[in-house]
């Protein structure tokens, strides 16, 4: 296919000079084949972690401006060492940082929006046979100030270039060959998907799978852009996330679950004793939305004597934020006090067959229940089911869910894996 590709590569896929030089093989094999190619990067390796560091050592005192100023650095080095790249085996490319590709987000440093892609630039460096690299993660905002886009920015750059672009193919670069009916690491046997729809890679991103970030998947979805997810170490074909349905399978042979996604970077929280009235569930959130915490997770027990209990999960990031806003919100309404447990974790099936097939949640909460495991809390929607439980039983629920839904490939598998984080 003859066209214009948008490729991205992740931090492990550049975090050398040899892995970059890869890197520019590859980009010059696929421009050698008539492709148009604009390519993303993260920072090699490390660096964004060292970035951080650096700025721990110097303060403990983090403005978010100068903060993107800082972390926005790796991804400029990458770019255009990849540049340099193929410069040295004969490809034209020029490098671009997210505000002169036209990448427009909103105000809010260290997480901010992407609102716009103007992409003049990019097209015009296209329009005179270049290879474009893009410095992925950042933009800049209305107020002309360098942002961020946070966790997996680098993929929303993609795929929202890809969309701008009217590109072809998102192909996402990373360390594993694809996406997996759960963590190899966790379960050797799980197997790679050939093929995802948009709507169930949504809710395996939402609920914790990293290999795709959720705003990326959301974008791909929003403006059609199929996306490959492949691995640099090897370039086999990989996983293809699009809104079509698995080829050559019938409906009855389509599997129930896509696969088992874990999540260990939550925490929970619970306020005891709310008086049960208009207005409390109100107080609570706006604050917290207001203050960009993510939350995931509410339940809120039968009132008793007027009074309730309500616990809800958040990120544990941003978990001393969360709890300075809960303590006060607690106080001013008159609850009993706030707790919380970090020593959590959350476990999701997802599957589009869900839709079709009755009783998934309850052969789900049977195999915790024969694993001896107890369920916190419970979450829905029409094609997943999650269940927060102890952190020390993540590993063990996985791998008996897996086993269960029928989803081992009778082989564990064998390609080298990137470290836990």
């Amino acid at each position: 296919m003859v066209g214009l590709v948008v490729q991205k590569y992740g931090g492990t896929s550049v975090a050398d000079p040899d892995r970059i030089k890869s890197v520019a093989d590859h980009v010059a094999f696929t421009k050698r084949h008539g492709n148009d190619v604009v390519v993303v990067v993260s920072a090699m390796g490390k660096t964004t972690d060292n970035l951080l560091s650096l700025a721990n050592q110097v303060s403990e005192v983090h403005p978010g401006r100068e903060m993107d100023m800082l972390l926005t650095t790796g991804e400029r080095i990458s770019m255009s060492l990849l540049c340099i790249a193929l410069a040295g085996i004969g490809v034209e490319a020029v490098s671009f940082t997210g505000s002169q590709a036209g990448i427009i987000t909103d105000t809010v440093h260290t997480k901010a929006k992407i609102s716009e892609i103007k992409g003049d630039r990019v097209r015009e460096a296209l329009a005179e046979g270049k290879v474009v690299v893009v410095a992925g993660f950042q933009g800049v905002s209305t107020d002309k100030e360098i942002t961020t886009l946070g966790r997996g920015g680098s993929d929303t750059t993609a795929v929202a270039l890809a969309a701008a672009l009217n590109a072809d193919v998102c192909e996402i670069y990373t360390d594993v060959t694809g996406i997996f009916t759960a963590d190899p690491r966790i379960v050797p046997q799980a197997r790679k998907l050939g093929r995802l729809q948009f709507e169930e890679m949504l809710e395996m991103a939402g609920v914790g799978s990293k290999v795709l970030a959720l705003r990326s998947v959301e974008f791909a979805r929003n403006h059609n852009v199929p996306i490959h997810v492949r691995s640099s170490f090897t370039w086999e074909h990989g996983t293809w996330v699009s809104d079509e349905k698995s080829q050559g399978d019938s409906s009855m042979e389509e599997p129930i679950i896509s696969g088992v996604v874990h999540d260990a970077s939550e925490s929970k929280v619970t306020i005891v004793g709310v008086p049960d009235k208009p207005g409390i569930s109100a107080a609570l959130f706006e604050g917290l939305a207001s203050s960009n915490i993510n939350v995931d997770m509410i339940v809120q027990n039968t009132s008793k004597d007027g009074l309730t209990d309500i616990s809800f999960t958040v990120p544990k990031a941003d978990m001393k934020v969360a709890e300075d806003i809960v303590s006060r919100v607690a106080s001013e309404i008159g609850a009993s006090g706030v707790t919380h447990n970090s020593e959590i974790a959350k476990v999701s099936l997802v599957g589009a067959g869900m839709k079709t097939s009755p009783g998934v949640a309850a052969k789900m909460f049977r195999v915790l229940a024969d694993n001896n495991i107890n369920i916190h809390m419970i979450s829905t929607s029409t094609i997943r089911v999650s269940v927060v439980i102890s952190g020390k039983d993540m590993e063990s629920a996985v791998r008996s869910l897996h086993t269960a839904f029928g989803l081992d490939s009778g082989s564990a598998y064998s390609a080298p894996l990137p470290e836990r984080k």
